[in-house]
């Protein structure tokens, strides 16, 4: 990963400079700063909109402590803020190409695609993610998890009543 991500960060920024002379080539360069002055300001208001929708939902979801919640409504603005402000970020960088994907982030029911497909991706990295090596953060992290799973007592009911055993003998 430490060689991939530069390298296509690299590839990526070559081929938006050779996008914008080529459109620079086929029209003018006046064009091309109208556009990546117009991604700028569209990109701006795209995460100024996903800034405020997340805020929003924030403030509706903390503001009903201790109710007992159901299925969480849609959030407003149909949800994915994290994608709607990527696509926002993505405009504000100049460039035709991250300009189209920014694009495909902001509009909806793309983004909604987009969404589904990431959480998929997500879920599929998730399941099949190697053991981790012995001493590393990663162990350790597991080791915690199974000791709160150790240290909760069972009920018949089915409720879970979290508790620490305390061994006394060895005090």
């Amino acid at each position: 990963m430490r060689t991939v991500v530069p390298l296509a960060v690299a590839a990526w920024a070559v081929l938006e400079i050779w996008l914008m002379t080529v459109v620079a080539g086929a029209t003018n360069g006046f064009v091309v700063l109208l556009s990546i002055l117009a991604g700028f300001v569209l990109g701006a208001a795209a995460v100024k909109r996903a800034g405020r929708s997340a805020w929003r939902n924030l403030a509706a979801s903390v503001q009903q402590p201790g109710a007992e919640q159901g299925p969480e409504p849609a959030p407003a603005g149909g949800g994915r803020t994290g994608l709607h402000m990527l696509g926002g970020i993505l405009l504000i960088i100049p460039g035709f190409l991250s300009d189209a994907v920014g694009l495909l982030l902001i509009f909806p029911p793309t983004r909604k695609v987009v969404g589904a497909l990431a959480d998929r991706g997500a879920a599929r990295a998730l399941r099949h993610r190697p053991e981790p090596e012995p001493g590393s953060l990663g162990d350790l992290y597991q080791q915690a998890r199974e000791a709160e799973e150790q240290a909760r007592i069972h009920r018949p009911d089915g409720k879970v009543i979290p508790g620490e055993v305390v061994d006394r003998d060895h005090h």
